[in-house]
């Protein structure tokens, strides 16, 4: 006999342990497991080896780079691989130096402390950490006014982790107190093909190697971006009741609005506004914004980088400006004036379905 459905809706049970384990087992524990980044994997196994081998706590790490990229794996694995506790914040969540003294005299010897978005922690909690990584003790004032006193706390030997997305944003003398900076780089298709087919395998899902490489295709580069599309695959195919075949992830991306070149619903409408109603542009950022209604953050952060990575977007002093690579790929007829990519005349196209 079947349950009753509002027994099963109130009370939600996986039905694998693939399921439980979609999220936290996809990522890799140990950088043998860690597929891409072959320079950064090479630094920081010799960084914890040689600190392993001198029975110390590793340099402080920074982990720069597009987010997606595997940060936060990354600095779970240097706690993984010198088999240290891990303690995660972020910076959002570091807005006076009070919550920074709190983490750090908490910390036991060897902990390794991983701070996410450190670029937006707060200017007295920088100030703080300054000498918090350089000399492992902070000064804590007690008292106000004329009475206030400055006591210094010797802090347990630790590994800070700090992962950012905008690097240039950091202050110098924090940035200099890192002893190693990795720069993430996106991804080859044939590494997130290796990705996605071990994700694959770890949430028992049989899929083909075509069918991985034109997800692999779609995905910006970006591992978490390949995951979340796997995913929406599996779900097509699981409510269709079909393979996650070619023709399984042509009609599940289709539906969430993907595109061949890993373009979304925002990316396009971000070009068409640029093509059609600008003439391909300059157009100010602020400008672009308002006429897509996001917020000019989301279009820098979120839109920008990849259009201007497949150099369908240049960046001019003057505003945005759209590449003939653009134009081709939108099926639209360039202005006379364009002659190279970054290069444009005022003109006009006629719109089309984009």
């Amino acid at each position: 006999m079947n349950p009753d459905p509002a027994i099963e809706l109130s009370n939600p049970s996986l039905e694998s342990e693939s399921e439980l384990a979609f999220e936290g087992a996809l990522r890799p524990a140990s950088l043998a497991e860690f597929v891409g980044q072959k320079k950064v994997r090479g630094q920081l196994q010799l960084l914890l080896t040689a600190a392993t081998m001198q029975n110390r706590t590793p340099d402080h790490i920074l982990l720069a780079g597009p987010p997606g990229l595997g940060k936060t794996t990354l600095a779970m694995i240097v706690a993984y691989e010198g088999n240290r506790p891990l303690r995660m914040s972020s910076g959002p969540a570091i807005q006076h130096a009070g919550d920074l003294a709190a983490v750090l005299s908490s910390l036991v010897p060897g902990e390794v402390l991983f701070i996410d978005e450190i670029h937006r922690m707060a200017r007295s909690a920088e100030e703080m950490l300054y000498l918090a990584m350089e000399d492992f003790r902070i000064d804590i004032m007690v008292g106000k006014g004329a009475g206030a006193t400055s006591v210094p706390l010797d802090l347990a030997p630790f590994t800070l982790v700090g992962a950012t997305t905008r690097s240039g944003l950091l202050p110098n003398p924090l940035r200099d107190r890192f002893g190693f900076t990795a720069h993430l780089e996106f991804y080859a298709e044939s590494e997130l093909e290796q990705v996605l087919g071990r994700a694959a395998q770890l949430i028992g899902l049989p899929i083909k190697a075509d069918a991985l490489a034109e997800i692999a295709g779609r995905c910006r580069g970006t591992p978490r971006i390949a995951n979340r599309l796997l995913r929406r695959v599996r779900d097509y195919a699981l409510v269709h009741g079909g393979a996650a075949d070619i023709a399984a992830v042509h009609a599940a991306l289709e539906l969430y609005d993907v595109d061949a070149i890993g373009l979304d619903r925002l990316d396009r409408e971000v070009m068409k506004i640029i093509l059609t109603r600008f003439g391909g542009g300059p157009v100010g950022l602020n400008t672009l914004a308002v006429s897509v209604g996001e917020e000019s953050e989301t279009v820098e952060a979120v839109v920008e980088p990849f259009l201007v990575r497949i150099g369908f977007l240049t960046r001019t002093p003057r505003g945005r400006v759209a590449t003939s690579a653009a134009w081709r790929h939108f099926g639209l007829a360039p202005p006379p004036g364009l002659t190279a990519p970054g290069l444009t005349a005022q003109g006009s196209a006629t719109l089309l379905d984009l």
